[in-house]
């Protein structure tokens, strides 16, 4: 799901945390991770057990599922402030399944190893800019507006190529939408450091601005997983 937005504060504050940062930082991917692997082992079980063929069976499930994906992110990124830290793990880990029943398909349309090298070159990938991000000085909220710009670029090109043949772009737009998600990763890994910061003395709100960066980490990923895999995977 080609997503990835936030509406929550990207300020610092001079403020120290109970939590080191280290450790806050270590506890957002760490659920990251977990979604990750919530996400494989969902889409495992729909292909080996065949599920995913009967799943893919009723009419509009395919967009169903992308409407409930959808729906969970914006719930989520609404109303992050109001609702409590189970209820934001539980939507976090809800859209980790739906997407594993979607991304069981995948299983179907690409080599089982082309599906593990695109894998591990995403961690890499992903890998790198998440320690920039971390690292560095630099203010990644300064290309926020730019980033966001080519989102929508992108949505509004795979929308319009449900409609419209735009095949011979798809290569193009790939590799557009791994340079937007690669710099997604270095700037919400940087905000996982201002939510520490601007939500210090409010530790339930931490929290729950650690699930919300780790959905956003979460999307990073998959959508680099994406675009790398319509680039170099072999269909069966």
């Amino acid at each position: 799901m080609d997503y990835n937005s936030t509406n929550q504060p990207y300020v610092y504050s001079d403020s120290t945390s109970a939590e080191p940062l280290g450790k806050y930082t270590a506890k957002t991917f760490g659920w990251m991770f977990a979604g990750l692997l919530i996400t494989f082992l969902v889409a495992m079980f729909g292909y080996t057990t065949g599920t995913i063929i009967y799943v893919f069976a009723i009419p509009y499930a395919y967009l169903v599922l992308g409407v409930a994906e959808i729906a969970v992110v914006l719930f989520l990124s609404a109303r992050i402030s109001k609702m409590s830290v189970g209820t934001a793990r539980a939507l976090f880990f809800t859209y980790a399944i739906l997407n594993g029943i979607v991304f069981s398909a995948y299983f179907l349309m690409y080599d089982m190893v082309d599906l593990i090298l695109v894998f591990g070159a995403t961690s890499i990938f992903f890998g790198v800019m998440a320690v920039i991000g971390y690292v560095t000085n630099a203010d990644f909220s300064r290309i926020r507006n730019f980033l966001m710009g080519g989102l929508i670029f992108l949505v509004v090109f795979w929308v319009l190529s449900m409609f419209i043949n735009l095949g011979q772009f798809e290569l193009i737009v790939c590799y557009i939408g791994i340079f937007i998600f690669l710099g997604f990763t270095a700037y919400d890994t940087q905000k996982i450091r201002a939510y520490h910061q601007y939500y210090a003395q409010d530790q339930d709100m931490a929290a729950k601005a650690s699930i919300f960066s780790a959905l956003q980490l979460y999307l990073d990923f998959v959508n680099l997983f994406l675009y790398i895999i319509r680039i170099v995977g072999r269909r069966k």
